[in-house]
């Protein structure tokens, strides 16, 4: 919220040093982008958000895109920064672990942090943005234009051509900085990869996503317990559920395409129902099961990755736009308000100096982004289907006694992502650190274990017995070695 004070961020950055402020353009008035306004804003620098839809804030919600999303520490901490942080918390529905259904209709807590019980928060897409463009709005020096469709810029000069798509009017603008915040299918990056040896890829994945709805119980109360993620892994497909503050449940079908092609009609698809998710019947009402699943098609899923980031001292690309990920860690939004801390953070070492800030912050952010991107795939297999399984449940509940007993040197890789400031890379190498240790600790312990017993019994044990002894550790060995990782 802008007050009196904020006029002292007109010409002076964080660390005293003294800068005319920037025109920044910020393409794109999603989450990212508002909240980056907030950002630039709040230090003084005159902010053009320009965003091609519609003003959210008076739009119908779009159906088949998540109205639900999960904060952890990366986000709020960008949150905090800008002041809205606790608006945002007493909003969200706390959910302290995942609740996993069986096909029939029994269920098992598997909390997220069974030692400090830290949890993330349900919050909804829609109520976020209008939260942070209300926030925008309060601020003289940041301007929101909306039906603002970019097709082309040149980003060496700072110059940008848009189109209202509603009267088609062409409109133009220059800056001196250009962010794109514009999501996976970003105008601005698309400007960016004709650049020559432009590092992108794209990859989608071989399944789709649907939503559903589950109502409220006929007195108005959640249908299920509402401070857990639900969970219904099926091995190569699942459904997920995350609370409204309506007291609705927005689910999310992820299987592959070729499974939904197949449902054809009704009567397959709550014969599908009944075979994989018996209990979701009731939860959601077959009548509105069947005009839920056909009235929208499923929904790509894509993984983007490009590098780097910024073009000379004119552009950045930060968010979806630089680092579109699949869902399945619950980290895009928190990744890419990661990105207005890490950036806002380089305007502080640097002030405005956009030849300095914008490398530097490709240079850092790369790695840790490509890092999530994997980790997301990652956790899609575990969602879907290592959470049931035995070996899985057994490596967490040695990593929560580890992570008790060393709290500062053991932390497990879920808590170092979605409760921590850990960059991902880090993450990712501190799971492969743990890995590596138990794997040589268990490799000891058996070798140990089947030396002692011989040393005790050799002369009382048969060759079947030590055969059928070596057998179960080897087995035993199998269930507690940590399952390969990103």
């Amino acid at each position: 919220m802008a007050t009196a004070s904020d006029s002292k961020y007109k010409r002076t950055n964080t660390n005293g040093m003294q800068h005319h402020p920037l025109d920044v353009a910020i393409v794109g008035g999603g989450l990212v982008g508002s909240l980056l306004a907030l950002h630039l804003g709040k230090k003084g620098h005159e902010v053009n958000l320009y965003e091609y839809r519609e003003d959210i804030r008076t739009a119908e919600l779009v159906i088949g895109r998540s109205i639900n999303l999960a904060l952890s520490a990366r986000g709020r901490r960008a949150l905090a920064e800008v002041g809205l942080e606790d608006a945002l918390l007493n909003h969200g529905i706390p959910m302290s672990g995942r609740m996993l259904h069986d096909v029939n209709g029994k269920c098992k807590i598997v909390p997220y942090d069974a030692n400090t019980n830290q949890c993330i928060y349900s919050v909804g897409r829609k109520h976020l943005n209008e939260v942070l463009l209300n926030a925008a709005e309060k601020y003289p020096n940041i301007h929101l234009h909306f039906n603002h469709k970019l097709v082309s810029a040149n980003l060496d000069e700072g110059n940008l051509s848009m189109v209202d798509p509603v009267t088609k009017d062409v409109k133009s603008a220059r800056a001196d900085l250009i962010v794109g915040c514009d999501g996976a299918y970003s105008a601005v990056r698309k400007e960016i990869v004709k650049r020559p040896r432009y590092d992108f890829s794209q990859t989608y994945i071989e399944h789709g996503y649907l939503e559903l709805c589950i109502p409220p119980t006929a007195g108005g109360e959640f249908a299920m317990p509402h401070n857990y993620l639900h969970i219904w892994p099926r091995g190569q497909f699942m459904m997920i559920a995350l609370p409204n503050q309506d007291r609705t449940w927005t689910v999310t079908l992820f299987m592959p395409f070729t499974q939904f092609h197949s449902i054809t009609d009704q009567g397959l698809l709550l014969d599908f129902f009944r075979q994989h998710f018996p209990d979701a019947i009731e939860l959601i009402g077959r009548e509105r099961l069947v005009k839920d699943f056909f009235k929208t098609k499923a929904q790509p899923l894509v993984m983007i990755k490009c590098r780097p980031y910024h073009i000379g001292a004119k552009a950045l690309i930060i968010g979806d736009a630089a680092h579109a990920m699949v869902p399945f860690y619950g980290q895009g939004m928190n990744a890419g308000f990661e990105d207005c801390s890490v950036l806002t953070e380089l305007f502080n070492q640097y002030g405005t100096d956009l030849t300095r800030i914008l490398p530097e912050f490709s240079e850092k952010r790369w790695e840790d982004a490509h890092a999530i991107c994997d980790l997301a795939m990652y956790n899609y297999i575990e969602m879907r289907d290592l959470v049931t399984k035995r070996s899985y449940l057994l490596r967490k509940k040695l990593d929560e006694l580890l992570f008790w007993m060393m709290p500062n040197t053991w932390v497990p890789l879920y808590n170092s992502v979605s409760f921590s400031h850990m960059r991902y890379s880090k993450c990712i190498a501190n799971r492969a650190w743990q890995d590596k240790i138990l794997t040589r600790v268990l490799y000891g312990a058996s070798i140990a274990s089947v030396a002692a017993i011989g040393g005790l019994c050799y002369r009382h044990v048969t060759m079947g017995h030590l055969e059928r002894l070596s057998t179960r550790i080897l087995s035993t060995f199998q269930l507690l070695k940590p399952k390969a990782s990103v």
